[in-house]
């Protein structure tokens, strides 16, 4: 486990600087989220935050509010089951797919987590590549029903 979270955390910096396209960081901090209306996903994710202890991590907000949507947990094994549920909805790339195989190898027995996952992220509507931060004002319950609902219209 120890050794996962070594990798992962020592190919992060490697990844972003020279795979993943290039982000801004929100223009928000934990503080500022949590003075957005009640039930918007701003103000969900600040709580996100204080309650788990958090920071927010410079362009990797979009993560933080991965977990809110999909409802994966924090711990290591949840993480990796996120990563299959992002990759039923259709993400791909090399750190994604690296998560994967290592997760699958070093915790088999999460495999059934893994599996169920991956089907739930088939079922949502691919939300994987938004930028929520211009969704923070928005009702976090109609965000999630409507990423949920693969088969309804679309909003664009």
């Amino acid at each position: 486990m120890r050794f996962l979270l070594f990798i992962y955390e020592n190919t992060q910096k490697w990844y972003r600087t020279y795979f993943k396209k290039k982000k801004r960081q929100w223009q928000f901090n934990e503080r500022q989220l949590l003075e957005f209306e009640e039930d918007s996903l701003g103000r969900k994710l600040g709580e996100f935050y204080r309650k788990h202890g958090f920071s927010m991590i410079p362009k990797m907000e979009n993560h933080d509010v991965h977990h809110l949507i999909t409802g994966c947990g924090t711990r290591f094994e949840e993480e990796i089951a996120m990563q299959f549920l992002l990759l039923g909805n259709g993400k791909l790339n090399a750190h994604l797919l690296a998560a994967i195989v290592l997760g699958a190898l070093i915790l088999p027995e999460y495999y059934g987590m893994y599996r169920k996952a991956y089907r739930k992220g088939r079922q949502m509507r691919p939300f994987h590549a938004w930028d929520f931060e211009s969704l923070l004002r928005q009702n976090f319950d109609h965000l999630k029903d409507f990423i949920l609902q693969k088969n309804s219209p679309s909003l664009y």
